[in-house]
Protein backbone atom coordinates (compact mmCIF):
# COMPACT_ATOMS: atom_id res chain seq x y z
CA UNK A 1 0.00 0.00 0.00
CA UNK A 2 2.97 2.54 1.19
CA UNK A 3 4.57 1.64 -2.52
CA UNK A 4 1.37 2.04 -4.33
CA UNK A 5 0.36 5.31 -2.53
CA UNK A 6 4.02 7.05 -3.58
CA UNK A 7 3.69 5.58 -7.17
CA UNK A 8 0.37 7.34 -7.38
CA UNK A 9 2.13 10.94 -5.22
CA UNK A 10 4.38 10.25 -8.38
CA UNK A 11 2.19 10.29 -10.87
CA UNK A 12 0.23 13.35 -9.47
CA UNK A 13 3.44 14.91 -9.14
CA UNK A 14 4.31 14.27 -12.83
CA UNK A 15 0.98 15.77 -13.97
CA UNK A 16 1.41 18.68 -12.13
CA UNK A 17 4.97 19.19 -13.88
CA UNK A 18 3.44 18.51 -17.35
CA UNK A 19 0.73 20.83 -16.47
CA UNK A 20 3.29 23.81 -15.36
CA UNK A 21 5.84 23.27 -18.02
CA UNK A 22 2.42 23.69 -20.51
CA UNK A 23 1.53 26.70 -19.04
CA UNK A 24 5.15 27.84 -18.47
CA UNK A 25 5.23 27.54 -22.36
CA UNK A 26 1.74 29.07 -23.22
CA UNK A 27 3.25 32.30 -21.29
CA UNK A 28 6.29 32.09 -23.23
CA UNK A 29 4.23 32.04 -26.17
CA UNK A 30 1.59 34.88 -25.58
CA UNK A 31 3.99 37.24 -23.36
CA UNK A 32 6.39 38.30 -26.44
CA UNK A 33 3.30 38.64 -28.68
CA UNK A 34 1.15 40.69 -25.47
CA UNK A 35 4.39 42.76 -24.88
CA UNK A 36 4.66 43.60 -28.82
CA UNK A 37 1.27 44.97 -29.27
CA UNK A 38 1.74 46.51 -25.60
CA UNK A 39 5.15 48.37 -27.35
CA UNK A 40 3.16 49.61 -30.36
CA UNK A 41 0.17 51.00 -28.10
CA UNK A 42 3.00 53.03 -26.38
CA UNK A 43 5.01 53.97 -29.29
CA UNK A 44 1.50 54.77 -30.67
CA UNK A 45 0.67 57.66 -28.04
CA UNK A 46 3.93 58.87 -28.19
CA UNK A 47 3.78 59.59 -31.46
CA UNK A 48 0.54 61.74 -31.11
CA UNK A 49 1.49 63.59 -28.08
CA UNK A 50 4.34 64.34 -30.98
CA UNK A 51 2.57 65.19 -33.31
CA UNK A 52 -0.19 66.84 -31.48
CA UNK A 53 1.92 69.09 -29.69
CA UNK A 54 4.37 70.69 -32.18
CA UNK A 55 1.31 71.32 -34.54
CA UNK A 56 -0.31 72.62 -32.00
CA UNK A 57 2.48 75.01 -30.46
CA UNK A 58 3.46 75.70 -33.69
CA UNK A 59 -0.05 77.52 -34.33
CA UNK A 60 -0.30 79.22 -31.10
CA UNK A 61 3.62 80.40 -31.92
CA UNK A 62 2.05 81.70 -35.14
CA UNK A 63 -0.94 83.15 -33.45
CA UNK A 64 0.97 85.24 -30.99
CA UNK A 65 2.78 87.23 -33.63
CA UNK A 66 -0.67 87.23 -35.59
CA UNK A 67 -2.70 89.29 -33.28
CA UNK A 68 0.21 91.41 -32.52
CA UNK A 69 2.40 89.27 -30.23
CA UNK A 70 6.42 90.95 -31.46
CA UNK A 71 9.00 89.58 -28.56
CA UNK A 72 11.17 87.11 -29.89
CA UNK A 73 12.81 86.34 -26.63
CA UNK A 74 9.32 85.47 -24.85
CA UNK A 75 8.29 83.55 -27.77
CA UNK A 76 11.56 81.71 -27.01
CA UNK A 77 11.35 81.52 -23.22
CA UNK A 78 7.76 79.79 -23.37
CA UNK A 79 9.05 77.03 -26.04
CA UNK A 80 11.23 75.26 -22.75
CA UNK A 81 9.32 77.06 -19.90
CA UNK A 82 6.30 74.25 -19.38
CA UNK A 83 9.36 72.11 -17.99
CA UNK A 84 7.33 71.93 -14.25
CA UNK A 85 4.37 70.13 -16.15
CA UNK A 86 6.82 67.41 -16.02
CA UNK A 87 8.20 67.13 -12.77
CA UNK A 88 5.59 65.20 -11.29
CA UNK A 89 5.99 62.68 -13.40
CA UNK A 90 10.05 62.54 -12.28
CA UNK A 91 8.82 62.01 -9.12
CA UNK A 92 6.63 59.14 -9.49
CA UNK A 93 9.29 57.38 -11.74
CA UNK A 94 11.76 54.72 -9.70
CA UNK A 95 15.37 55.85 -9.55
CA UNK A 96 18.17 54.50 -12.58
CA UNK A 97 19.38 51.17 -12.30
CA UNK A 98 22.80 51.27 -11.65
CA UNK A 99 24.94 49.68 -14.74
CA UNK A 100 26.70 46.70 -14.10
CA UNK A 101 29.55 47.30 -16.57
CA UNK A 102 30.65 50.56 -16.34
CA UNK A 103 30.56 53.38 -13.84
CA UNK A 104 28.21 56.03 -13.49
CA UNK A 105 28.82 59.51 -15.30
CA UNK A 106 30.14 62.27 -12.57
CA UNK A 107 27.97 64.87 -11.46
CA UNK A 108 30.16 67.01 -13.27
CA UNK A 109 29.89 65.69 -16.41
CA UNK A 110 26.03 65.83 -15.92
CA UNK A 111 25.71 69.41 -15.19
CA UNK A 112 27.88 69.95 -17.90
CA UNK A 113 25.77 67.89 -20.72
CA UNK A 114 22.56 70.17 -18.87
CA UNK A 115 24.31 73.44 -19.79
CA UNK A 116 25.42 72.21 -22.97
CA UNK A 117 22.39 71.29 -24.22
CA UNK A 118 20.55 74.13 -22.47
CA UNK A 119 22.49 76.43 -24.34
CA UNK A 120 21.83 74.61 -27.41
CA UNK A 121 18.23 74.33 -27.11
CA UNK A 122 18.11 78.53 -25.86
CA UNK A 123 20.11 79.19 -29.80
CA UNK A 124 18.20 76.81 -31.50
CA UNK A 125 14.40 77.87 -29.99
CA UNK A 126 15.24 81.72 -30.64
CA UNK A 127 15.88 80.82 -34.32
CA UNK A 128 12.75 79.55 -34.45
CA UNK A 129 11.17 81.91 -33.12
CA UNK A 130 12.36 84.18 -35.56
CA UNK A 131 11.71 81.85 -38.12
CA UNK A 132 7.75 81.70 -37.04
CA UNK A 133 8.15 85.98 -37.08
CA UNK A 134 9.14 86.96 -40.47
CA UNK A 135 7.34 83.87 -42.28
CA UNK A 136 4.17 82.73 -43.05
CA UNK A 137 3.40 79.45 -40.69
CA UNK A 138 2.79 76.96 -43.73
CA UNK A 139 6.40 78.40 -45.21
CA UNK A 140 7.67 77.90 -41.82
CA UNK A 141 6.35 74.76 -41.19
CA UNK A 142 7.69 73.25 -44.89
CA UNK A 143 11.58 74.90 -44.23
CA UNK A 144 11.77 72.86 -40.82
CA UNK A 145 11.05 69.58 -43.39
CA UNK A 146 14.75 70.40 -44.09
CA UNK A 147 15.48 69.13 -40.38
CA UNK A 148 15.86 65.17 -41.60
CA UNK A 149 18.43 66.16 -44.24
CA UNK A 150 20.41 67.78 -41.45
CA UNK A 151 19.36 64.55 -39.80
CA UNK A 152 21.10 62.28 -41.85
CA UNK A 153 24.15 64.61 -42.36
CA UNK A 154 24.80 64.46 -38.44
CA UNK A 155 23.78 60.66 -37.99
CA UNK A 156 26.54 60.05 -40.90
CA UNK A 157 28.86 61.85 -38.79
CA UNK A 158 27.95 60.83 -35.22
CA UNK A 159 25.72 57.58 -35.50
CA UNK A 160 27.08 55.58 -37.48
CA UNK A 161 24.45 56.38 -40.52
CA UNK A 162 25.30 55.01 -43.46
CA UNK A 163 24.22 56.88 -46.99
CA UNK A 164 21.26 54.49 -48.76
CA UNK A 165 20.06 55.56 -52.43
CA UNK A 166 16.84 56.14 -50.43
CA UNK A 167 18.44 58.77 -47.74
CA UNK A 168 20.08 60.41 -51.07
CA UNK A 169 16.46 60.48 -52.38
CA UNK A 170 15.84 62.17 -49.25
CA UNK A 171 18.07 64.41 -49.00
CA UNK A 172 17.93 65.25 -52.67
CA UNK A 173 13.67 65.93 -52.58
CA UNK A 174 13.81 68.05 -49.09
CA UNK A 175 16.82 70.53 -50.89
CA UNK A 176 13.88 71.04 -53.99
CA UNK A 177 11.18 71.67 -51.25
CA UNK A 178 13.38 73.87 -49.41
CA UNK A 179 14.48 75.58 -52.83
CA UNK A 180 10.93 75.78 -54.35
CA UNK A 181 9.64 77.60 -50.72
CA UNK A 182 12.80 79.94 -51.25
CA UNK A 183 12.16 80.85 -54.88
CA UNK A 184 8.39 81.50 -54.20
CA UNK A 185 9.07 83.91 -51.37
CA UNK A 186 7.05 86.63 -53.53
CA UNK A 187 3.85 84.58 -53.77
CA UNK A 188 3.53 83.16 -50.70
CA UNK A 189 1.71 86.23 -48.96
CA UNK A 190 4.71 87.41 -47.35
CA UNK A 191 4.55 90.67 -49.31
CA UNK A 192 3.91 92.46 -45.66
CA UNK A 193 7.35 90.90 -44.41
CA UNK A 194 10.44 92.89 -46.16
CA UNK A 195 12.67 91.29 -47.78
CA UNK A 196 15.65 91.55 -45.95
CA UNK A 197 13.37 89.98 -43.17
CA UNK A 198 12.47 87.21 -44.76
CA UNK A 199 16.01 86.30 -45.93
CA UNK A 200 16.51 86.43 -41.82
CA UNK A 201 13.42 84.28 -41.33
CA UNK A 202 14.69 82.27 -43.71
CA UNK A 203 18.08 81.20 -42.38
CA UNK A 204 17.23 81.16 -38.79
CA UNK A 205 14.64 78.35 -39.61
CA UNK A 206 17.10 76.12 -42.10
CA UNK A 207 19.62 77.06 -39.05
CA UNK A 208 16.78 76.24 -36.14
CA UNK A 209 16.33 72.89 -38.32
CA UNK A 210 20.17 71.85 -38.20
CA UNK A 211 20.40 73.10 -34.09
CA UNK A 212 17.33 70.39 -33.89
CA UNK A 213 19.23 67.50 -35.76
CA UNK A 214 22.08 68.05 -33.80
CA UNK A 215 20.97 68.43 -30.64
CA UNK A 216 19.02 64.93 -31.15
CA UNK A 217 22.60 63.25 -32.68
CA UNK A 218 24.46 64.72 -29.51
CA UNK A 219 21.60 63.27 -27.66
CA UNK A 220 22.09 59.38 -28.85
CA UNK A 221 25.92 60.08 -28.56
CA UNK A 222 25.02 61.30 -24.86
CA UNK A 223 23.05 58.04 -23.74
CA UNK A 224 25.44 56.06 -25.97
CA UNK A 225 28.88 56.86 -24.55
CA UNK A 226 28.65 58.96 -21.39
CA UNK A 227 25.18 58.18 -19.69
CA UNK A 228 25.94 54.16 -21.00
CA UNK A 229 22.34 53.87 -19.46
CA UNK A 230 18.57 54.45 -21.00
CA UNK A 231 15.83 54.89 -18.81
CA UNK A 232 12.80 56.87 -18.90
CA UNK A 233 14.01 58.48 -15.40
CA UNK A 234 17.56 59.16 -17.40
CA UNK A 235 15.64 60.17 -20.60
CA UNK A 236 13.42 62.67 -18.76
CA UNK A 237 16.50 63.71 -16.47
CA UNK A 238 17.95 64.90 -20.12
CA UNK A 239 14.79 66.67 -20.69
CA UNK A 240 13.93 68.80 -17.53
CA UNK A 241 17.67 70.01 -16.80
CA UNK A 242 18.46 71.25 -20.39
CA UNK A 243 14.48 72.98 -20.59
CA UNK A 244 15.06 74.60 -16.97
CA UNK A 245 18.97 76.06 -18.52
CA UNK A 246 17.36 77.09 -21.45
CA UNK A 247 14.82 78.47 -19.69
CA UNK A 248 16.50 80.31 -17.93
CA UNK A 249 18.80 81.25 -21.05
CA UNK A 250 15.85 82.87 -22.47
CA UNK A 251 15.11 84.93 -19.40
CA UNK A 252 18.65 86.56 -19.45
CA UNK A 253 18.16 87.13 -23.14
CA UNK A 254 14.68 88.77 -22.23
CA UNK A 255 15.96 90.75 -19.82
CA UNK A 256 19.27 91.75 -21.49
CA UNK A 257 17.49 92.90 -24.92
CA UNK A 258 15.12 95.33 -23.12
CA UNK A 259 12.28 93.16 -24.37
CA UNK A 260 10.67 93.10 -21.07
CA UNK A 261 9.98 96.56 -20.69
CA UNK A 262 7.33 96.05 -23.74
CA UNK A 263 5.71 93.07 -22.32
CA UNK A 264 3.18 95.35 -20.42
CA UNK A 265 1.98 97.38 -23.72
CA UNK A 266 2.00 94.29 -26.04
CA UNK A 267 -0.01 92.28 -23.59
CA UNK A 268 -2.64 95.90 -23.41
CA UNK A 269 -2.49 96.25 -27.22
CA UNK A 270 -2.62 92.23 -27.80
CA UNK A 271 -5.71 92.14 -30.79
CA UNK A 272 -7.70 89.42 -28.70
CA UNK A 273 -7.44 90.89 -25.58
CA UNK A 274 -5.27 90.50 -22.52
CA UNK A 275 -6.86 86.87 -21.44
CA UNK A 276 -6.29 85.31 -24.78
CA UNK A 277 -2.48 86.88 -24.88
CA UNK A 278 -1.87 85.27 -21.27
CA UNK A 279 -3.65 81.80 -22.39
CA UNK A 280 -1.61 81.60 -25.68
CA UNK A 281 1.66 82.04 -23.98
CA UNK A 282 0.20 79.34 -21.36
CA UNK A 283 -1.01 76.70 -23.74
CA UNK A 284 2.24 77.01 -26.61
CA UNK A 285 4.21 76.33 -23.05
CA UNK A 286 2.36 73.15 -22.27
CA UNK A 287 1.63 71.85 -26.06
CA UNK A 288 6.13 72.03 -26.33
CA UNK A 289 5.78 69.67 -23.02
CA UNK A 290 3.25 67.59 -24.37
CA UNK A 291 5.46 67.06 -28.00
CA UNK A 292 8.70 66.65 -25.37
CA UNK A 293 6.90 63.90 -23.60
CA UNK A 294 6.09 61.97 -26.98
CA UNK A 295 9.82 62.85 -27.91
CA UNK A 296 10.82 61.47 -24.84
CA UNK A 297 9.22 58.19 -24.85
CA UNK A 298 9.96 57.68 -28.66
CA UNK A 299 13.72 57.82 -27.83
CA UNK A 300 12.95 55.79 -25.04
CA UNK A 301 10.93 53.48 -26.74
CA UNK A 302 12.78 53.40 -30.24
CA UNK A 303 15.82 55.87 -30.78
CA UNK A 304 16.64 59.29 -31.00
CA UNK A 305 16.82 58.83 -35.17
CA UNK A 306 13.30 57.56 -35.06
CA UNK A 307 12.02 60.25 -33.22
CA UNK A 308 13.45 62.66 -35.33
CA UNK A 309 12.08 61.08 -38.48
CA UNK A 310 8.34 61.23 -36.95
CA UNK A 311 8.82 64.98 -35.96
CA UNK A 312 9.65 65.82 -39.78
CA UNK A 313 7.18 63.29 -41.14
CA UNK A 314 4.49 65.37 -38.86
CA UNK A 315 5.45 68.85 -40.40
CA UNK A 316 3.60 69.12 -43.64
CA UNK A 317 0.09 68.60 -41.25
CA UNK A 318 1.02 72.50 -40.16
CA UNK A 319 1.11 74.01 -43.46
CA UNK A 320 -2.73 72.54 -44.06
CA UNK A 321 -3.56 74.07 -40.83
CA UNK A 322 -2.27 77.05 -41.50
CA UNK A 323 -4.27 77.36 -44.65
CA UNK A 324 -7.33 77.39 -42.53
CA UNK A 325 -6.88 79.05 -39.72
CA UNK A 326 -4.34 81.90 -40.83
CA UNK A 327 -5.57 82.32 -44.59
CA UNK A 328 -2.12 81.56 -45.76
CA UNK A 329 -1.62 81.00 -49.69
CA UNK A 330 -1.52 77.37 -50.64
CA UNK A 331 -0.76 78.23 -54.41
CA UNK A 332 0.94 75.33 -56.95
CA UNK A 333 4.50 75.83 -55.76
CA UNK A 334 3.63 75.77 -52.16
CA UNK A 335 2.15 72.38 -53.11
CA UNK A 336 4.04 70.95 -55.20
CA UNK A 337 6.88 71.54 -51.83
CA UNK A 338 4.22 70.32 -50.07
CA UNK A 339 4.20 66.96 -51.66
CA UNK A 340 7.86 66.56 -52.37
CA UNK A 341 8.49 67.58 -48.69
CA UNK A 342 6.26 63.99 -48.11
CA UNK A 343 7.66 62.21 -50.78
CA UNK A 344 11.10 62.67 -48.71
CA UNK A 345 10.08 61.79 -45.31
CA UNK A 346 7.98 58.48 -46.26
CA UNK A 347 11.31 57.99 -48.37
CA UNK A 348 13.70 58.26 -45.30
CA UNK A 349 10.87 56.70 -43.57
CA UNK A 350 10.88 53.66 -45.56
CA UNK A 351 14.56 53.23 -45.27
CA UNK A 352 14.28 53.16 -41.38
CA UNK A 353 11.49 50.41 -41.32
CA UNK A 354 14.19 48.62 -44.14
CA UNK A 355 16.70 48.87 -41.34
CA UNK A 356 14.55 47.82 -38.63
CA UNK A 357 13.12 44.70 -40.83
CA UNK A 358 17.06 43.65 -41.37
CA UNK A 359 17.93 44.12 -37.74
CA UNK A 360 14.68 41.96 -36.88
CA UNK A 361 15.76 39.37 -39.36
CA UNK A 362 19.16 39.33 -38.05
CA UNK A 363 18.25 38.80 -34.40
CA UNK A 364 15.93 36.16 -35.31
CA UNK A 365 18.85 33.86 -37.02
CA UNK A 366 20.86 34.89 -34.20
CA UNK A 367 18.42 33.12 -31.51
CA UNK A 368 18.11 30.15 -34.09
CA UNK A 369 21.51 29.92 -33.99
CA UNK A 370 21.45 29.97 -30.21
CA UNK A 371 18.50 27.12 -30.05
CA UNK A 372 20.43 24.80 -32.72
CA UNK A 373 23.30 25.21 -30.68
Amino acid sequence: MAVEGQEVELQITAKDEISNEASSSTYRIQSPETKHYRWWFRVAVYIIFLLAGQATATLLGGLYYDKGGNSKWMATFVQSAGFPILIPILLFTPPSAKSATSPPPTTTILVLLYLFFGLLLTGDNLMYSYGLLYLPVSTYSLLCATQLAFNAIFSFLFNSQKFTALIINSLFLLTVSASLVAVNSDSDGSSKIPKGKYIIGFFCTLGASAAYSLYLSLLQVSFEKVIKVETFRVVLDMQIYPSMVAACGSLVGLFASGEWTGLKMEMKDYRSGSVSYIMTLLWTAIAWQICSVGILGLIFEVSSLFTNVISTLGLPIVPVLAVMFFGDKMDGVKAIALVVAIWGSVSYVYQHYLDDLKLKTKATSGNRGCDNA
